[in-house]
């Protein structure tokens, strides 16, 4: 096993030790990679055990075509609730991600590690995955932006109306992009919804006062504090768009997004 960058219990090691027995002389499988709550050093005790298992290009073939990507097993674990969650993989998809992986994917292999290689070429690419895409930030960061203030000005459009539906979803965007303008600042990795907040605490720029402002949007979605979260970051720097352009930039990319044959999910 390389050696993780996280302490980790010794419950998970002895379910990563038993993922090893189970899979590391199975010639269908060249490698297992420890990911989730175990790898980043969030893990609670009763965390289960993340992970993806490299099929070899045959074996992945043949569990593609059969819908056979999952694995989740409780018999490799010896605490209570405990279980072993995996997603079979090939290199295909490390050297995609590696090359050109969103967010979510890149921070899934934040610290990452091996349980088991027999490719060395895993063990290569591993490091270039959890990496920021440095060269289309400042369209992310504007693009962020954009976002939190548009659902910052439908909160006030739905307050104005008693729209209860319009005024959740736009407060949960506004957190969500509010979130991802602070990932972006500091060239940290959006690691999806589930650990958003972490990633936020965790991050050092940011304004003061944002993790109480968000939770307080979070838990009573209202505009005042819609305005509170909107203007401390709007406060924080100059982010580079003009009221203007951010409704541009809304009509452009979001509403007018059908234009490019491939409307967003929300949208179809």
């Amino acid at each position: 096993m390389k050696s993780p960058t996280t302490a980790i219990a010794e419950h998970h090691r002895r379910a990563i030790d038993r993922l090893v027995e189970a899979y590391g002389d199975d010639d269908r499988f060249v490698a297992v990679i420890i990911g989730g709550s175990v790898a980043k050093g969030y893990a609670r005790p009763d965390s289960d055990v993340d992970f993806m298992i490299v099929a070899t290009d045959a074996e992945y073939a043949r569990r593609d075509a059969s819908d056979d990507l999952f694995i989740n097993r409780t018999d490799l674990c010896d605490y209570a609730g405990g279980f072993v969650d995996g997603k079979v993989i090939d290199m295909a998809y490390l050297r995609d991600v590696a090359g050109f992986g969103n967010e979510p994917s890149r921070a899934a292999f934040t610290g990452a590690f091996t349980a088991f290689c027999h490719e060395h070429e895993v063990e290569t690419l591993l490091p270039a995955i959890p990496v920021y895409p440095e060269e289309d930030r400042d369209r992310r960061i504007r693009a962020f932006y954009s976002m939190a203030f548009i659902q910052h000005w439908l909160m006030g459009e739905a307050a104005r109306h008693g729209n209860a539906y319009t005024i959740q979803r736009a407060a949960s965007q506004l957190a969500l992009f509010a979130g991802r303008l602070i990932l972006a600042h500091n060239r940290v990795l959006y690691p999806y919804h589930k650990w958003l907040k972490q990633a936020l605490e965790d991050a050092p720029g940011k304004p003061e006062g944002f993790m109480s402002s968000l939770d307080a949007l979070n838990t009573a979605p209202s505009l005042e504090t819609a305005g509170r979260l909107f203007g401390s970051i709007r406060e924080f720097r100059d982010w580079g768009v003009e009221d203007l352009a951010a409704y541009l930039w809304f009509m452009r990319e979001v509403e007018w997004d059908w234009r490019d044959g491939k409307p967003s999910l929300e949208d179809l």
